[in-house]
């Protein structure tokens, strides 16, 4: 199981809004009209400046806000819902949701951030298993994902673990030579697009292993791309982020690189003995709220890439991965600093 070494917890199934924006055409700008017609939307975009990525008026959390009639809650999960979060596409509709996303940013004058999870031999067969049937089929995904972009600006995080899982052996061998050429031509081809970032996934603080996996970082391509991602969907303070990923950086001709924050305020579980520690832990606490200011060149930004309030799975009474935990999303804003 995953969480036992790399700390690593999924949102499958996190969003699967990009159709429905397709169809109602939905967005959200300063102060605009992002929900239904005449009625005032429960979150509206943040100041460019500081946060240029685009809030989704149609997201998990801004649905639970418009639904809740208690006040001090509603305050609670606004902390959430007004936050900029990472859209992760399903491989199903991929273009029309990429297309759907990143038009929606594209009115509102922001960017989308998107999560490309869909690798074959996925999770190495754990709970978030699965992922493109083989190598040509995910060809073809990431050549919707690009076309569903085109033009439009928009921050993606590339394939969670997949360079991780062959690092720490838990991908067997045989796949390792496909997958980082799947992985090189992933960042070319969405390269191509050209507004378009890419952060290649490099794990995490609680892996903290530079010396083993900045080659499998170069062998996958990641000179080619904007930078990399540590931390996604993990715990690890933003310190300890930057710490790894800047000793990172200096094995990878000094990429840039990003930082998930979406839940890393209390940092990682230290309860001794606690069953699946990497699933729906608990006193955990939002961190850094996503922005580009980070006060560090080398960090280009603090994104929430894993969906704050979104369960982890069926754990510590939570519910299927990826659907809403009301009671799990007020912990998490109950404890942020």
């Amino acid at each position: 199981m995953y969480g036992s070494y790399s700390g690593r917890v999924r949102a499958v199934g996190a969003v699967a809004v990009g159709a429905a924006l397709l169809l109602t055409g939905c967005t959200s700008g300063e102060g605009g009209d992002g929900g239904t017609a005449g009625k005032k939307p429960p979150v509206s975009q943040l100041p460019k400046g500081d946060d240029p990525y685009w809030v989704n008026p149609d997201a998990k959390a801004a649905k639970a806000l418009a639904d809740e009639g208690d006040s001090g809650k509603q305050e609670l999960i606004k902390k959430i819902a007004q936050q900029p979060a990472g859209e992760w596409l399903i491989p199903e509709n991929a273009k029309e949701q990429a297309k759907g996303f990143t038009e929606a940013a594209a009115q509102a004058d922001r960017e989308a951030i998107l999560v490309v999870y869909n690798i074959p031999h996925r999770d190495c067969g754990n709970f978030s298993g699965g992922g493109a049937a083989d190598g040509n089929a995910y060809r073809a995904f990431i050549k919707e994902v690009a076309e569903g972009i085109g033009d439009r600006p928009a921050t993606v995080v590339l394939e969670p673990d997949a360079v991780l899982h062959m690092v720490d052996n838990c991908t067997p061998e045989k796949f390792h030579e496909e997958r980082y050429d799947l992985l090189k031509g992933a960042i070319k081809t969405l390269k191509k697009q050209p507004k378009t970032k890419v952060y290649l996934d490099a794990g995490n603080a609680g892996w903290g292993k530079p010396d083993q996996i900045f080659e499998p970082l170069k062998w996958s391509g990641v000179e080619a791309a904007d930078g990399f991602s540590v931390n996604v969907s993990n715990f690890y303070t933003t310190e300890e982020s930057k710490k790894y990923g800047k000793e990172l950086s200096a094995k990878v001709g000094n990429k840039p690189f990003v930082i998930d924050t979406s839940r890393n305020g209390n940092g990682p579980v230290q309860q001794k003995g606690l069953k699946d520690p990497w699933c729906n832990p608990p006193g955990r606490a939002l961190g850094e709220a996503p922005t580009t200011n980070t006060g560090d060149e080398q960090v280009h930004a603090f994104l929430w890439v894993k969906r704050p309030g979104e369960s982890d799975g069926e754990c510590k009474g939570g519910p299927q991965a990826g659907r809403w935990f009301a009671d799990y999303a007020l912990e998490l804003a109950k404890n942020a600093k």
